[in-house]
């Protein structure tokens, strides 16, 4: 399963987390890859997340607030996005092991890293598994992933009305 030469992304997803403190959530929503870090994250009814490659903006509707990030910053304090946006870091930050058919575990080579089962079909990402900092398990499900010829460079620039209130992260 080639991760590391993932070609551009489009799909809808699940997100589940199951934590002792929350209890079992789910979320759906849309995601869009592509290289040079660019990404898109849509939640139903809620919370944007684009990066253009070099800033990480994310926008809560409900709240009419936004923050925007330094990729590298946001890489640093979310691991798994650095994955996502830039899929040959896989070999220099985790170990491979066939787990069978199209299935691997990644095991960290650095400390902090989570562990990680990854599924996919035909080299396309299907599902993500790891168990977050706070015990809580994590899943990514992938229900529709496709691989687009090209993805519109608009796909990756962040939407945020006017009014709305922008947050500085600590730091």
């Amino acid at each position: 399963m080639a991760f590391s030469k993932m070609p551009p992304l489009e799909s809808r997803f699940r997100q589940e987390s199951d934590s002792a403190v929350f209890g079992k959530i789910s979320k759906e929503g849309r995601l869009a890859l592509a290289r040079g870090g660019r990404l898109r994250v849509a939640y139903e009814g809620g919370l944007t997340v684009t990066c253009d490659g070099k800033y990480l903006v994310q926008y809560d509707p409900d709240t009419r607030t936004a923050q925007k990030i330094e990729l590298a910053r946001a890489v640093r304090d979310f691991p798994l996005l650095g994955l996502l946006l830039e899929p040959a870091r896989l070999e220099r930050l985790y170990r491979t092991d066939a787990f069978g058919g199209e299935t691997v575990k990644l095991t960290p080579r650095e400390a902090g890293l989570p562990e990680l089962k990854a599924t996919g079909s035909k080299g396309l990402l299907r599902t993500l598994e790891w168990t977050d900092p706070s015990g809580a398990k994590q899943r990514l499900e992938l229900l529709n992933p496709k691989s687009p010829a090209a993805l519109s460079p608009d796909t990756f620039k962040a939407q945020v009305p006017a009014g709305t209130r922008w947050s500085t992260p600590n730091g």
